[in-house]
């Protein structure tokens, strides 16, 4: 948007300088245009000027003043520059240039923000795949808006991205819902049964077996305890993908662990690995060599009961992911992955892959408050809170929303009284409040008689209050801001973006009147609001929330 026209400025006075001697092209591409953090600093500075003197070895306050030389004659864009500090240069910029970001938020409509940066590169975004022996947690829950919504952002910047989960029905913890769904199904009989040790506890195994005992009476005393691993499996699955359609969130594709073992890949890639030198036995164990790999210490990836630990089958999963041709691979996983991740990249590596292609976003956990108090974990489906009771008491715009006020790698705690409380104190309610009342702005016109806005033609000059530049500023941020959530996989940006963008509208509307008696005012304040009706749509749009017009 503006910060990249005032970009190609730059980029002009940089090769001007280049060609006329003043410095090398060491530094192309290397220096930025960023926002300032500070009030006085300008609307826009680079760091062009330390760039070059630190290519150049010169005096970077000499390079800016250059600089500053080379980019004169731009007045009807930049009003005054300064240089700062060590040899940032700021650029102040008239007033009226903000107001040019509206009309290519009209033209473009639901697309505005939008890029194609990514456009020919497939990616796959790896999330949830929570094992299928319960239900979804409020952890998972986690997981699952901040993989759904960096596979947004993915896609707002021209990926083609494909959504997937990792289906986990092989090892022993499916074993054990086996047992355990078959000790509650013989509990139900009126028959004596040993509930496994660390079984599987919560009322929802009960509703399985109650459901094979309606269905089959006691004909599955002696039936193997695969029937009951498949039959719970398949309910609790069910309930997974109920909840996840309920809070928006839809799969391109499943990959079932088993069908590792089923096609003999894992078998292959310990074949692989030892021809490499990379594995050997030791105490009855399969250990592969990751200190060879720039590890501290080797790992075991086959107990001495001959089953794999979770590093083969990762392994093998994600080298299935490097054939299946994905240019990026990303995981979202829980805090809990931390000492297995760089074992598996060194397993990728190993086999030949360039591991720098697999992203992982490790996410810590939440904890849910009330009355300021941890939230017991106790429930009648499990030992945790589910999504769905969460759903149930905050609805999915407020699970969204809070899910991602936070960094992922940052503690989230869940204030569930903030969550349900409708007033402007809730982020959630205060950020969709605002698009709300720009509705109403157009209902309140219509009611009032005033003519539809001919925006082409729009006065849009008179946006001249400082509140006005301020909210024109944070428009023409917003297509940089997606970019830069895309780019670093941090969707709690848009979060803070709407926010901020909620803060100022809210405090615009409390300080001016946008249907005046000045009808050319009334305009273009009507053409300001259309704008910010448009990116406030666009923005919860794109973290999955609804843009509701009246509240």
């Amino acid at each position: 948007m503006i910060r990249s026209q005032l970009k190609q400025l730059v980029d002009e006075g940089f090769a001007r300088g280049v060609r006329e001697g003043y410095w090398t092209d060491a530094a192309a591409g290397n220096y930025t245009v960023e926002v300032p953090r500070h009030e006085g600093q300008g609307d826009f500075s680079t760091n062009l000027a330390l760039v070059v003197a630190g290519r150049e070895k010169c005096n970077p306050r000499q390079v800016a003043t250059r600089l500053v030389e080379l980019l004169g004659g731009r007045e009807e864009v930049i009003e005054r520059l300064e240089i700062a500090g060590p040899g940032f240069v700021n650029f102040f910029l008239h007033p009226s240039v903000w107001a040019s970001v509206l009309a290519p938020i009209r033209e473009q409509g639901e697309k505005f923000g939008r890029a194609d940066f990514g456009a020919g590169k497939r990616v796959l975004v790896e999330f949830v795949s929570a094992n299928p022996t319960g239900p979804l947690s409020v952890g998972h829950g986690r997981n699952a808006i901040l993989g759904d919504t960096i596979a947004r952002l993915l896609e707002a910047v021209g990926y083609d991205v494909q959504r997937e989960y990792y289906f986990n029905d092989a090892g022993r913890q499916m074993r054990v819902l086996g047992e355990s769904t078959r000790a509650r199904y013989l509990e139900l009989l009126g028959m004596e049964s040993e509930f496994p040790e660390d079984g599987y506890q919560g009322d929802y195994i009960y509703d399985i077996a109650r459901s094979l005992k309606e269905e089959f009476g006691d004909q599955l005393v002696d039936a193997d305890i695969a029937v009951f691993k498949q039959r719970a499996q398949e309910a609790i699955f069910a309930d997974i993908d109920a909840t996840l359609r309920r809070i928006g969130i839809r799969f391109d594709s499943y990959f079932n662990e088993h069908t590792l073992y089923e096609e003999g890949l894992i078998d292959d890639v310990v074949a692989r690995l030892r021809e490499k030198g990379l594995v050997y036995e030791k105490e009855g164990a399969t250990w592969l060599k990751t200190s060879a790999l720039g590890l501290e210490k080797d790992r075991v990836i086959i107990k001495s009961s001959g089953e794999p630990t979770y590093r083969l089958p990762d392994i093998a999963y994600h080298r299935e992911k490097f054939r299946r041709g994905f240019d990026r691979m990303i995981n979202v996983f829980g805090s809990d992955h931390i000492a297995t991740v760089p074992d598996v990249l060194a397993g990728v590596r190993a086999l030949g892959y360039d591991d720098s292609r697999v992203q992982v976003v490790l996410y810590q956990f939440v904890t849910l408050m009330r009355g300021g108090r941890q939230v017991k974990m106790s429930t009648r489906k499990a030992t945790f809170v589910t999504v769905d009771e969460l759903v149930d008491e905050v609805g999915v715009d407020a699970l969204r929303f809070f899910f991602l006020m936070r960094k992922a790698d940052s503690q989230l705690e869940f204030d569930l009284d903030l969550a349900t409380r409708q007033s402007q104190e809730n982020p959630v309610y205060y950020v969709q409040y605002a698009h709300a009342r720009l509705c109403s702005i157009e209902r309140q016109a219509a009611e009032k008689g005033l003519p539809a806005v001919d925006f082409d033609s729009a006065p849009v000059h008179l946006l001249q209050e400082p509140e006005e530049h301020g909210l024109l500023k944070l428009l023409a941020e917003y297509p940089a801001q997606v970019a830069g959530a895309a780019r670093d996989l941090a969707p709690h940006r848009m979060i803070f973006y709407l926010m901020e963008l909620a803060g100022q509208f809210h405090s615009y509307y409390n300080r001016h009147k946008v249907l005046t008696d000045d009808a050319e005012l009334t305009r273009a304040r009507r053409t300001l609001c259309d704008g910010l009706k448009t990116v406030f749509r666009n923005g919860l749009h794109l973290v999955g929330m609804d843009a509701p017009t009246r509240m």
